[in-house]
């Protein structure tokens, strides 16, 4: 009988600019484009881990934050875990600058983002869930 992956708690964020893109970052010494954010730490809340992540990574807060559910995919850094992600819908305060341990930060469209190496999560679960969140961009 084979047990279950340890389970990472994450806050994550996704942000996109009412013009079809969505802000992707990679962090330092990593290969995968993900949503800004991280773990949850103890006794924190999601969403307090969600603007405790924003502020180091992209230096900014979110000014508006929708909760959009839970979600499960596997980690893309963690080989060998899985992630429970609590998603929020993002409106930041401020252009967002790669802090921490962000290595490269990028708006890109949804196709755009189809050629990059993507985490699971941004693959699986964000994509398709921006398709139905996002405005057309073309009105």
């Amino acid at each position: 009988m084979s047990s279950a992956p340890p389970t990472l708690y994450v806050a994550a964020a996704v942000i996109h600019d009412g013009r079809g893109r969505l802000l992707l970052v990679r962090k330092r010494d990593t290969r995968a484009f993900m949503q800004a954010g991280g773990k949850i730490e103890p006794g924190e809340t999601p969403e307090a881990a969600l603007r405790r992540e924003l502020g180091e990574e992209l230096g900014c807060l979110p000014r508006r934050l929708r909760y959009l559910g839970e979600y499960l995919a596997p980690a893309a850094n963690e080989p060998g875990h899985r992630l429970h992600a609590h998603l929020f819908q993002v409106e930041l305060d401020a252009a967002p600058q790669p802090g921490a341990e962000i290595d490269t930060l990028c708006w890109v469209t949804p196709a755009q983002a189809q050629r990059l190496a993507l985490a699971p999560l941004t693959r699986d679960q964000v994509l398709p869930l921006m398709e139905r969140l996002e405005v057309d961009a073309a009105v």
